[in-house]
């Protein structure tokens, strides 16, 4: 899967937006929670986004490293432009969220209700 063309579709904003709190407390009953839920959706978002980079740089890699080897390179240059252009991975985590695209789950009320099914 290409987690750039992916991210590219969105229509996130490149600066910050003031966000409504009732739409974030709509998808879920906490403010607090929702901010939790598109914090960590947001690291895993930048952790998918920089092990692309990173395998796609190292594509580029050469196996020795002198002075007199180092030159530019127009395609490695290019592609880190492509990922400096996405909006941050926060901006991102937010718009999956308000969109309904996010997965989340609270292990602690799973539980609950899995003892009081069982009793």
């Amino acid at each position: 899967m290409d987690l750039l063309k992916e991210y590219q579709k969105y229509e996130a904003p490149a600066s910050a937006v003031t966000r409504d709190v009732q739409t974030l407390e709509a998808q879920c009953t906490n403010l607090y929670e929702a901010i939790t839920i598109v914090a960590k959706r947001s690291n895993q978002v930048g952790t998918q986004i920089k092990q692309e980079l990173d395998s796609k740089l190292l594509e580029f890699a050469s196996v020795t490293d002198s002075l007199e080897e180092i030159f530019e390179n127009r395609e490695q240059i290019e592609i880190s432009k492509m990922y400096e252009r996405l909006p941050k991975p926060s901006t991102l985590a937010m718009e999956e969220f308000i969109a309904g695209r996010v997965y989340y789950r609270r292990p602690e009320i799973e539980s609950s209700t899995e003892e009081s099914s069982e009793a």
